[in-house]
This record gives C-alpha cells, sequence and structure tokens, in this order.
C-alpha cells in the first residue's frame, strides 16, 4: 500500500510506516497524507490484486481538506430505511472504535502465491488466470471414473477411518465410483470397537461379512490408503498408534490439514516411510453425498476439492491425490499445501463459513428488534436473507449482483452498512487467522476435546446446545409457515454487512498469500453452495450444534466476538452518522475476486444442491446422545 521502509517524520523522530499506527495525538489525515504520495512508489507485479486505490492529487486534497478539520470526503447516507433503524445513542463519542481507526492503517503487503504447478501421468492438467495469476486445476467429471484404476495403481484397499461428516460421504463415493470403474478396490471402514456407527454403516452397505467394515487398526494396517476421517481432537490424541500401524510405503490421505498443524506445534512431522496427501471437499460431508447422487444423471456435478502432497515416497502421490478426488465426484481440484489448507479451513469455519454468520446475524436480529420490527420479520431480514437470497445470487452471478440487485436507496444502506462493518470484520479476522497460523486455535481444539470426558477430578464439559434460545425459536416458527422454494428477502443493510464480512475474509487470506482458488472455495462458493443451503433448511443454530467438533468449537468461541464487534462499533458508528467510507465502496465494486469468482462460477457444480426441510446432517454420536 506504500512503499517499504517509507518513513513518516514525526517531530525529531522518523517513524516506519511498516510499523506506525496513528494515535490520538497524530491525526489519522496526516497518515492518509503521507501514504497517498508513497503509494505511487509502491507498484508491483501484485499491484492489480490490492484493494488500495490508485494515488492521485484528490486522495491528497482529500487529506487536506481533513487538517482543516473537514472529514475525510466521505459521502454521507441520507437513507430514510437507515434513518428507521437508527437507535438513540446514550454516549457522546463518535462511535468510533479501534478497529474503525484502523481504516487508514495498511495491513503486511501481500505475499504472492507460492506456486502450486504440478504433474500428473493420469488426468489432464488445465490452466485458468484468475485475477492475473495462472493456477492449475483438473476438471472432474464420471466420464473419468476409467481413469482411476490407472490413478489408484497399486492399492488394493482404501481405508475410510472414521464416521463422521466426511466418512459416510467419502466411502460411499469412492465405493460408488469404483464400482463404475469395474475396480476390484476394496473400500472398508474401520471403526473403534463399540462405536455407535457401526449400525449406519452396515445400512449403508458396510458389512463386517463382505471385508468392508472393521476394527480402525486391523483396517489401517491393512491398507494401502489410509483416509484419516476421525475428528480433529482424536487424530490428536491417537496419531501416534494410527502411524505405527501403518504399513511401509503406503498413503496416509487426510481431508484436513489439522493434523500437521498439531504436528508442527509440538515440532514434529510425518514418518517419512509413508506419503501423505490430502484431499479436501469444500463443503461438509452430508453436502458432498447428496450432491454427487443429484449428479449421477449429470456429468461434473459435486462439491470442489482442493488437493495437497505433503510428501511422497514413491511418485505416487499426485496421481492418487487427484484419483480420489474425482471419485468424490470434484467438479474441479485445485492444489494448495497442506499448511495453508487448515489454514484458511479452520480460519474459514471461524468467519464466514459459521462464526462470523452466527455472530452478525444474533447482532442484527437483535439490532431490528429493538427498533421495531417483528421478530418474524428481523429473522427474515438476517437468517433467511442471507442463507437463502443472498447466498444464491452469489453462487449464480456473484458479490456484486447482490449490489447490483437493489435500488438506489437501497445502495446507499448496503454502503453504510459495508462503510462500518468491514475493519470491524477485519480486526476479529484478523486475529483469528493469526490465532490459527500460530496454533493457538489448534490448541484449543485439543484442550477442548479433552474436556468433554472426566479429568483431573473434574467433571465432563461436553457441548451444548444453543438452538433454544429466543432467536433460534423464532426461526422454527418461519422456517414451518415458510412457502416451498421461498428463499427470503434481500435486506439491504443485512446484505452490506453480511458482504463486507466476506471481502474482509477474502483480503486477509490474499494479504496472507493463499491462491485465488482456494480464496474463493473457502471463503464464497463453500459458503453459498455447501452450508448456508443447509442453515437456510435447518437454521444456523442446527448447523453450529451439529457439523464438525472443531467448526462448532470455533463458532462458540468466536461468533460473540463478530456480534459484540458489530454491536459496539459498527452500529455505533450508524447510529452516530458517521460518513461512508466511499473509497472503500469504489475498492470494492473494482476489486479483481470479482473477475475471479466469475471464472470459478463457470467451474461450479451443474446443479443447485437441493435440501429438504427435514436434511439430516447430525453426526451419529449427537443423534443417539441427549444432545
Amino acid at each position: 500500500m506504500y512503499a517499504s521502509g517509507a518513513q513518516l517524520q514525526l517531530g525529531n523522530n522518523p517513524v516506519s510506516l511498516d510499523t506506525w499506527k496513528p494515535s490520538q495525538s497524530v491525526s489519522r489525515a496526516v497518515f492518509l497524507l503521507v501514504k497517498a504520495s508513497q503509494m505511487a512508489a509502491a507498484a508491483t507485479s501484485f499491484t492489480s490484486s490490492l484493494s488500495a486505490p490508485t494515488p492521485s492529487s484528490k486522495a491528497a486534497k482529500a487529506a487536506a481538506r481533513t487538517l482543516a478539520g473537514l472529514n475525510f470526503g466521505f459521502l454521507s447516507s441520507t437513507s430514510k430505511q437507515l434513518r428507521a433503524l437508527k437507535a438513540t445513542s446514550n454516549g457522546n463519542g463518535s462511535g468510533v472504535g479501534s478497529a474503525i481507526g484502523a481504516r487508514m492503517v495498511s495491513m503486511p503487503a501481500i505475499k504472492p502465491p507460492a506456486s502450486l504447478d504440478f504433474e500428473t501421468s493420469v488426468f489432464q492438467k488445465e490452466k485458468v488466470s484468475l485475477a492475473g495469476h495462472d493456477e492449475y486445476i483438473v476438471r472432474g467429471g464420471r466420464d473419468l471414473f476409467k481413469l482411476l484404476p490407472d490413478a489408484f495403481k497399486g492399492i488394493k484397499q482404501i481405508g475410510v477411518i472414521g464416521w463422521g461428516s466426511q466418512g459416510p460421504a467419502q466411502a460411499q463415493n469412492l465405493r460408488d465410483s469404483l464400482a463404475e470403474a469395474k475396480s476390484d478396490i476394496v473400500v472398508k471402514i474401520g471403526l473403534r470397537k463399540g462405536s455407535r456407527s457401526f449400525a449406519e454403516a452396515r445400512a449403508a452397505g458396510f458389512t463386517e461379512e463382505n471385508g468392508t467394515l472393521g476394527d480402525i487398526y486391523e483396517t489401517v494396517s491393512g491398507s494401502d490408503l489410509v483416509l484419516l476421517l476421525i475428528s480433529d481432537a482424536a487424530q490428536a490424541d491417537n496419531y501416534e498408534k494410527l502411524f505405527s500401524h501403518m504399513k511401509p510405503n503406503s498413503i496416509l490421505g487426510l481431508s484436513h490439514g489439522f493434523l500437521l498443524g498439531h504436528l508442527q506445534s509440538m515440532g514434529l512431522d510425518f514418518p517419512k516411510n509413508i506419503s501423505v496427501i490430502a484431499v479436501c471437499p469444500k463443503g461438509m460431508g452430508p453436502s458432498v453425498r447428496r450432491l454427487y447422487v443429484q449428479g449421477k444423471e449429470v456429468n461434473g456435478a459435486g462439491i470442489n476439492s482442493s488437493f495437497a502432497v505433503h510428501q511422497d515416497v514413491d511418485g505416487r502421490a499426485t496421481d492418487v491425490a487427484l484419483g480420489w478426488s474425482v471419485a468424490l465426484g470434484s467438479p474441479f481440484t485445485f492444489a494448495t499445501t497442506l499448511e495453508q489448507e487448515y489454514k484458511s479451513d479452520i480460519f474459514g469455519e471461524r468467519g464466514i463459513l459459521l462464526g462470523a454468520v452466527h455472530g452478525i446475524v444474533e447482532s442484527l436480529f437483535r439490532r431490528y428488534t429493538e427498533n421495531g420490527m417483528t421478530e418474524d420479520l428481523a429473522y427474515k431480514n438476517t437468517v433467511e436473507c442471507i442463507t437463502g437470497t443472498i447466498s444464491k445470487i452469489i453462487s449464480t452471478q456473484g458479490m456484486l449482483a447482490v449490489y447490483n440487485s437493489l435500488s438506489e436507496e437501497g445502495r446507499k444502506e448496503f454502503e453504510a452498512a459495508y462503510s462500518a462493518s468491514y475493519y470491524p470484520c477485519m480486526e476479529i479476522l484478523y486475529e483469528c487467522y493469526e490465532d490459527v497460523a500460530t496454533g493457538s486455535e489448534i490448541r484449543s481444539v485439543v484442550l477442548a476435546g479433552r474436556r468433554f470426558y472426566e479429568k483431573d477430578g473434574l467433571p465432563a464439559f461436553p457441548m451444548g446446545k444453543i438452538d433454544q434460545t429466543r432467536m433460534w425459536k423464532v426461526g422454527e416458527r418461519v422456517r414451518s409457515a415458510r412457502p416451498a422454494g421461498d428463499l427470503g428477502p434481500l435486506y439491504p443493510f443485512t446484505a452490506g454487512v453480511y458482504v463486507a464480512l466476506m471481502m474482509a475474509q477474502i483480503e486477509i487470506l490474499r494479504k496472507k498469500g493463499h491462491s485465488y482458488s482456494e480464496i474463493i472455495n473457502e471463503s464464497v462458493i463453500e459458503s453459498v453452495d455447501s452450508l448456508n443451503p443447509f442453515m437456510h433448511a435447518r437454521g444456523v443454530s442446527f448447523m453450529v450444534d451439529n457439523c464438525s467438533t472443531t467448526a462448532r468449537l470455533g463458532s462458540r468461541k468466536w461468533a460473540p466476538r463478530f456480534d459484540y464487534i458489530l454491536t459496539q462499533q459498527a452500529l455505533v458508528a450508524i447510529d452516530n452518522g458517521a460518513p461512508i467510507n466511499s473509497d472503500l465502496i469504489s475498492n470494492f465494486l473494482a476489486d479483481p475476486v470479482h473477475g475471479a469468482i466469475e471464472v470459478c462460477a463457470q467451474l461450479r457444480p451443474t446443479v443447485d444442491i437441493s435440501v429438504p426441510a427435514d436434511a439430516d446432517f447430525v453426526r451419529p454420536e449427537l443423534r443417539q446422545s441427549s444432545n
């Protein structure tokens, strides 16, 4: 955003612009003025991905006017609808908290995405250009199933360990795809003795009698490809025993990089006598299975996946990973690293995928009802709006289409909400990403999993449910009366907050060097094409109560942070008449991510996921418990 190493002279003390943050004693406008003059030197090959506008005399004049006591030249909202939402403020301050106040401070410079090229001898690699960056993918399709025997050369048994979110979907998809390919590779489920999931696995056609269901360690020992799909906390507690049962030169397959993060936090890595790969569907297990089944008559329907090769002991790893992804029904598979995957995935669960959505709808529902909106309408204008109409528009047309669908008055309200919410959302997202990257969030998941059971003389503390509070009971009522196919209203203020959240998450991942494929799939496609349709069918609270342990823990921890910062900063700024940051709106409208999303949209599943009102994605251990 400015030339690295640039300095600001404060009195006799030069201060680096790489580290300086404006204080109360130094006007942020000074920073804007200096930044405007420095930005011209910051042009790099990655300039097109930056959100800051090109420096101009207009920007410098705006800063100069601020020095004279004026505002930053932002537009003010005149929306009648917005004024109706304003509550009386009890304070005399501006309502501009630390996140709002940070709007003129640049985040660290963008890291160029690492080269993620790969070679495959079985599948056709394709180059795509996303926001000016070349990436490589493999398109899926049932017509490629005939290549699976070549991709899985040397593999006689695939062991699927666990029957949680991903296990049932991946095991059944693999089995069905291999059968269509007329392969004799066995897909076997491995569960711990006494697991209540044995009954569900048998109901899905896996049995001890035909050698497709058995004990976890027996299955690991007999498998050439081991897909470790147990919970993250269980992986952290059992990895040593699991590794000890794997055959030399066998392949460990992961659908999440959590275990790598856990090992790294202890200075460890995987055994060197096995290959380690990952295929990570950008959707929860029920979505992976549902779209695969829906798409049996539509070639290419499914959930996109990323893949990574962490270790390759014999040169087979890439083709095996791509074969695994194709067999799951992935419309397209893109490359990542195991480290980048776990950072973006754990972060994403706490952000736009679940935690942040949970937080913002709680905040906005409370806001709307406190300002006179009926409970049913407030629910429709928050949860129904996001999980229905907004998700459908973004899925098929992109984020800009949400803005362009609004009236002139609606756009003003969108802009006010976007302007007030973007930096507060970014503040929490920034903190969350760094907690994930440094291992703090991973450690908290492991420790929480151990608190589910009695320990050290203390009682067990499993996660409780959230679905009995007022908002979620209103949601039950709204859904029970909802006409079939009703996606809810497009409410401009809610749209502005949600899109600001999505754009802030995209910017964090972009600054941290993630590829556009990963950014778009993790922050946009997985949200609007996988999770939100299930939340529209059953409610956000149902998802929070029934998804993976790591995501459930993350939502409970981070949702209140998003709720509070919007309530305490963004909404207070609105009430106090904070001007719209017109530069921020301009950056949103011109952001190169929109073009990249358009390219990815052409590769999206060829059918929309169909989620009935009684869609069941409850994990077996939760279904049979008091929870």
